[in-house]
């Protein structure tokens, strides 16, 4: 038996235990290192029958939780206490003391919604606000309706009490002080080189201040603790240090390795798992990075993806204080006081920034059939409760299939691929399809089937080997990479993509997206990874699968509609239809012949003439002669587009409408009165000899005629037109066809101009009669 250290929880039982006893729910806070995750279960035994269930936020809290309780008792883990996470479990027949993942009650809610045998469950570290434990506590007070003996404990580190209190029916709160070690907490100034070279930097300082004691590192993920891992090894060569990661992807042992007692000095390099819950013994010093990644989801695939960003006070003090849990310490934030200051004292709860589709895939299971059904700690946005719904209901996950789909520890998405695998008799490669999009391992290849190729990494592996234990399923003596796609598409219908030119796709939705890596060999797929990128415009796929078109009209005929639209052929001039099969909004397949609806081909044709321009059909000079005729006549222009769709009508190109425009503006006329057009702006004037000439109309200018001056001879009146009986402007022209004069007022220059004229014309063209009185 381990030693049992007295640790500052141990005083609060007593009170825990009185409490419980007069009201089945309590909230407890306890810093770090006050003893609450390994104390306060055991101590709940005393007053119950049945077994106690403790939601850990992390594999490996819940493992080493087990691992030290069961010490402490002098027993093996898997006897009075053990631990069952994803992957992995430690349970015999005597085990009343369960650590759990948070996951893996709502799993069990599902197939025993009474939790029979289980007379308390606590949720620990619930400040860190995880979608599951949010859940969970849902489900535990629903179930106190039919349960009211059921005891539920909340505890946190840094978590605000009073409102989870309120929660559960104005509950009692405790609080244990816990041990309080100095802490000597330094800020760094804001430093432009590379995460890595901060914490080699920061190391090499920490062993230089202080010869002794454990340093654990917090670092965002798992790439920037190899990143960092590499550039320490020349100060840990130097000085003897031990270095180590610690994450969530590392086998059992590898986490054993870093948080067991060591003599050599370690460096421990760790993701938020080492915030809460694990007690990394002989820790002195540690060196916070200040961020972290936050689980979020990818509105293009609707799976789990994590951002890295900055860390709250809160965990930013759970951090700290694990150096302090032993005796003093020193923490290193590689980033400024105004940083931290500016941080928002808590991280926000995962149901308002998470996708809820597993969450809503459960709720179904359950036949609970609503969100209001259930009474929230922080309700779930109304946009992200209808997301989900209508992602399930593409998925078709309903009923029957709804339990089949929360059978396994999947997003929906990834057990639709798993359901329809078994049914298409593929469930092994089902399996390794899910494992492989579950993991979140980045693979070199971005084709599914090549990736399904390449050697697993341990977590994917360890993920496989679970998906075929739970599906159960017959040997699979061939591969069908058919069947596999089909149920990759059933799984991701609203995530197909058609190539475009180069690494381009366009989406079922209606927008565009980018391959990463060789573009496709094949035209239709699913994007199966895929997100938003801020600094490019378009989405990034990182994988995609191979699918058939023909594979949507079987699978999704509600989907697939018929569509017929007009369009223009910019080379062939002509207006053409497309008809079109559809997809959602994606083309997946289209023929081109003549348009047969008319009105639609006449307007199509009449807009593309309209921007070409009417001068290419039409003899510009004579229609603006028109338009000035009209002005002049006091009429107002009629509809040009309107007159032009009916000169369009039963044409499809523009070499048609060119023959047809000679007939554009008799059409125009067809919508005045055309005898008073001719009366008030005739298009000429019979002069005194017979001979008709042109009326010449320019905007802004009187209207003007032209011929030889001997065409006047006996005319003595200048010609008028017009409403107002305008005079018409006389252009007289000599032989040569050049004006001699300009005037409105013939009489006038008969009698005064002529005579001097007379003689200049007898000069220059004596052939011609020049009579005096013409």
């Amino acid at each position: 038996m381990t030693q049992k250290l007295s640790l500052p929880v141990d005083a609060l039982l007593p009170e825990i235990l009185s409490s419980l006893a007069r009201n089945p729910n309590l909230v407890i806070e306890a810093p770090p290192g006050a003893g609450k995750t390994t104390r306060v279960p055991p101590a709940l035994l005393k007053n119950i029958r049945g077994e106690v269930v403790v939601l850990e936020p992390r594999r490996i809290a819940a493992r080493l939780a087990a691992q030290r309780v069961a010490a402490e008792l002098g027993e093996k883990v898997g006897e009075t206490a053990g631990y069952q996470v994803r992957l992995e479990e430690a349970i015999g027949p005597r085990t009343r003391i369960r650590y759990l993942t948070e996951g893996i009650l709502t799993r069990r809610l599902l197939s025993d919604p009474e939790l029979k045998g289980v007379d308390a469950v606590v949720l620990d570290e619930f400040h860190e606000r995880h979608l599951e434990s949010d859940f969970a506590l849902a489900l535990l007070k629903r179930l106190q309706r039919t349960r009211p003996e059921l005891q539920v404990v909340v505890m946190s580190a840094t978590l605000d009490a009073a409102p989870v209190a309120k929660y559960l029916g104005g509950c009692p709160m405790l609080r244990s002080e816990g041990r309080r070690f100095e802490l000597s907490i330094e800020h760094l100034p804001y430093s432009p080189e590379p995460l890595q070279k901060q914490v080699s930097s920061a190391v090499e300082r920490l062993v230089r201040e202080s010869p002794t004691g454990h340093i654990l590192v917090f670092l965002p993920g798992a790439a920037e603790i190899r990143r960092a891992m590499r550039e320490c090894e020349p100060v840990a060569h130097r000085t003897g240090l031990l270095l180590l990661a610690l994450h969530g992807d590392l086998s059992s042992a590898e986490q054993d390795r870093a948080v067991s007692p060591s003599s050599q000095r370690k460096v421990i390099l760790a993701t938020n798992v080492a915030e809460s819950s694990v007690t990394v013994e002989g820790v002195t010093a540690v060196i916070d990075s200040g961020l972290a990644r936050y689980a979020t989801y990818s509105p293009w695939t609707g799976l789990p993806s994590l951002h890295i960003g900055r860390v709250s006070k809160a965990s930013a003090i759970q951090r700290a204080g694990r150096a302090g849990r032993t005796g003093p310490g020193s923490v290193l934030r590689l980033y400024p006081e105004e940083d931290y200051l500016r941080r928002p004292d808590h991280d926000a709860p995962e149901i308002v920034r998470s996708d809820l589709s597993q969450l809503c895939l459960a709720l179904r299971s359950m036949r609970i059939p609503h969100f209001d059904s259930i009474e929230w700690l922080d309700a779930p946005p109304v946009a992200a409760i209808e997301s989900a719904e209508s992602l399930l209901d593409r998925l078709n996950a309903s009923g029957e299939m709804a339990k089949k789909l929360a059978r396994y520890p999947l997003p929906p998405r990834l057990s639709r691929i798993l359901v329809e695998a078994i049914d298409r008799d593929a469930g092994d490669d089902g399996c390794a399809a899910a494992a492989l999009l579950g993991s979140g391992a980045r693979s070199e290849k971005n084709d599914l089937l090549e990736a399904l190729e390449l050697p697993r990494d341990y977590r994917t592996e360890q993920h496989l080997k679970q998906l075929r234990r739970i599906a159960r399923l017959s040997r699979q003596t061939s591969h069908n990479d058919d069947a596999l796609l089909i149920s990759v598409l059933a799984g991701f219908p609203d995530r197909v993509a058609r190539r475009r030119a180069g690494n381009q796709v366009l989406l079922s939705t209606g927008g565009s997206a980018e391959v990463a890596g060789a573009p496709p060999a094949y035209e239709f797929m699913v994007a199966v990874d895929a997100e938003d990128r801020k600094e490019k415009p378009l989405p990034l796929v990182r994988m995609t699968a191979r699918i058939e078109p023909e594979w949507l009209v079987d699978l999704f005929p509600d989907h697939v509609r018929e569509q017929s639209n007009v369009v223009w052929n910019r080379t062939g001039e002509r207006v053409e239809e497309v008809s079109a099969l559809l997809y959602d909004e994606l083309v997946i397949q289209e023929s081109r012949g003549a348009a047969k609806d008319q009105a639609a081909a006449a307007e199509l044709l009449a807009q593309q003439a309209l921007e070409a321009g009417l001068e290419r059909f039409i003899d510009g000079e004579a229609f603006e002669q028109w338009k000035v005729r009209m002005e002049f006549a006091g009429f107002e222009i009629p509809d040009i587009s309107g007159a032009l769709r009916n000169l369009c009508s039963g044409l499809r190109s523009f070499a048609e409408l060119k023959n047809a425009a000679k007939d554009f503006i008799p059409l125009l006329e067809q919508t005045l009165d055309a005898r008073l057009l001719r009366e008030f702006a005739p298009v000429s004037i019979r002069l005194q000899n017979g001979r008709p000439t042109k009326i010449n109309y320019e905007h802004g200018k009187a209207p003007w005629i032209a011929s030889r001056l001997q065409d006047f001879f006996g005319m003595r009146e200048t010609p008028r037109i017009g409403r107002d009986k305008t005079p018409v402007v006389v252009h007289l022209l000599a032989p040569n066809q050049r004006a001699v004069q300009t005037t409105t007022d013939l009489a006038g220059f008969w009698e005064r101009l002529y005579p001097q004229v007379r003689r200049e014309l007898m000069r220059r063209y004596p052939r011609h009669n020049w009579p005096e009185k013409p």
